[in-house]
């Protein structure tokens, strides 16, 4: 060890948030300070940092029993220094400092570059910090970053939302949207590849809302299908993912650019919310059960073996039995892989949260029960059919609980199925990074197994930095290449959506 500080962050909530972690953990080297090992309990770090949530109920209590946890422990070791950022932050400000007066540093969403300094002027004053600016400081991904992962990487191409979804507080809290460059994109994308990266997940609240300021499309070509087409010629780039769409701003051009560029999966998550067309008028969602069905039977034609996922809210205030069955009905039809369901919440500073009619508690734990059991069946069958198929999966890092009881490994197909596979049959040890075909033997709801010999194996760079424990960064300084489409000086506004980064 050289003796510097050490960092542990604890991330919560969506893509964007374990994202954002990724840039706080890169300013922070930048800044002289160096994570904890590996395996060290977080109150052994001298700086804990929480990068928070603020849309489900829980939130809060989750952050406020962890920071109870560590009170003795700052107590016992006053140098030790606490942070609390991310959506909860910008939503309570110095609501932080007065119920844990312990913390050291609160900073919101749009500054995430200003933690080191804030921390040292923390230790100087001798007293907790506050800030939260209103408004985007730097585009994170300007910032410096330290990568999670040696094989995948996020790339944020928009941030912030111009939508006014009921249920939703993220408008408030990351702002409006804001695009960048596609030359900078491509940069980034190109760089992580140059590291060793095999697959990227373009990350937006509304992904496909991108680029509405700068393009025409009046030649039915969107700018977000030209980024997809554009990583199609990044050489070394074998998987493209995306997330999240919102079925308003979803055009033919998007789908056809998915079907006919290689590299990008035959995976598409997008938000329902609910299938009551009456229910999504309350909501304030631009499209209705029709629509959102019509997409799903046009990707169908154009990727027949494309898996898709979604969100759906249960119990939105003044949902009916006739309103729930609607939503049964639509997630019958689109046949879904994966539904990542909720029980509706009020959030404060949320229009749905003063909404008359609100769902007994009850009545929504039986319609959400109703729900799971419905999508476990469809996951099912999903899964089960991938049984006899051959399987090209990048193998992952302890995606799989029970993998060292089993001896498997894990990996995730190109379609996002997760799926479990025995080790055997090739010669040399497989690694997180590498790639293998596998043959799926039996489908569960949630997983697939491959009990067979591995029939191909693949060693990649990705691997190799996996083993030696390297990670791939990303440099502060903003990286350029030439903009596809008309070139823009600065990012701009557009409209955009919410999806499950909400």
């Amino acid at each position: 060890m050289s003796g510097a500080r050490t960092f542990a962050i604890r991330t919560h909530g969506c893509q964007m948030n374990v994202h954002d972690s990724e840039r706080l953990a890169g300013v922070l080297v930048e800044a002289g300070w160096e994570p904890a090992p590996d395996g060290q309990a977080v109150e052994d770090a001298d700086l804990v940092v929480f990068n928070t949530c603020a849309v489900r109920e829980n939130a809060d209590n989750k952050l406020y029993g962890q920071l109870g946890r560590l009170a003795p422990v700052k107590a016992a070791r006053p140098d030790q220094q606490i942070a609390v950022g991310g959506c909860l932050a910008q939503k309570d400000r110095s609501t932080v400092t007065a119920r844990a007066p312990w913390v050291d540093v609160v900073f919101g969403t749009h500054n995430v570059g200003s933690l080191p300094a804030l921390l040292e002027r923390a230790r100087h004053n001798g007293e907790a910090q506050v800030e939260i600016l209103e408004a985007l400081e730097t585009f994170p991904s300007h910032l410096p970053a330290r990568r999670d992962s040696a094989y995948s990487g996020w790339v944020s191409i928009s941030v912030g939302c111009n939508n006014t979804c009921t249920f939703c507080i993220v408008p408030s809290l990351r702002g409006k949207e804001v695009d960048r460059r596609p030359g900078e994109i491509l940069g980034e994308v190109e760089a992580l590849v140059a590291e060793g990266v095999l697959e990227v997940t373009l990350l937006g609240q509304n992904v496909n809302a991108y680029g509405v300021g700068f393009e025409d499309r009046a030649t039915g070509r969107t700018a977000f299908a030209d980024l997809l087409r554009a990583c199609g010629g990044v050489e070394g780039l074998e998987r493209v993912r995306f997330t999240s769409p919102h079925p308003r701003d979803f055009t033919s051009d998007v789908i056809t650019a998915m079907a006919e560029t290689p590299n990008v999966c035959p995976q598409l998550h997008m938000p329902l919310q609910s299938g009551s067309d009456r229910v999504l008028k309350a909501m304030r969602r631009s499209y209705r059960a029709r629509r959102y069905l019509d997409i799903v039977t046009e990707v169908r034609a154009a990727m027949p073996d494309a898996a898709l996922t979604t969100d759906i809210i249960v119990g939105f205030p003044g949902e009916t039995e006739a309103d729930f069955a609607e939503t049964l009905r639509v997630v019958e039809e689109s046949r879904f892989a994966q539904a990542f369901t909720f029980q509706y919440s009020p959030r404060p500073g949320t229009p749905a949260a003063t909404l008359p009619d609100q769902v007994p508690k009850a009545v929504v734990q039986d319609r959400y029960e109703r729900l799971v059991a419905l999508q476990e069946e469809m996951s099912l069958a999903g899964n089960r059919e991938q049984v006899g198929r051959e399987l090209e999966l990048l193998v992952a890092t302890g995606e799989g609980r029970k993998d060292a009881a089993t001896r498997r490994m894990s990996g995730r197909a190109r379609d996002g199925r997760l799926v479990h596979f025995t080790p055997t049959g090739v010669a040399g040890p497989i690694r997180p990074g590498d790639v293998v075909t596998v043959r799926a033997t039996y489908g569960a709801p949630h997983h697939v197994v491959a009990d067979g010999d591995v029939l191909t194996h693949r060693r990649t760079r990705a691997g190799d930095a996996h083993e030696a424990g390297t990670r791939p960064t990303t440099p502060r300084v903003g990286l350029g290449l030439p903009a596809m489409g008309k070139p823009q000086d600065q990012p701009v506004e557009t409209g955009c959506s919410v999806g499950s980064l909400t």
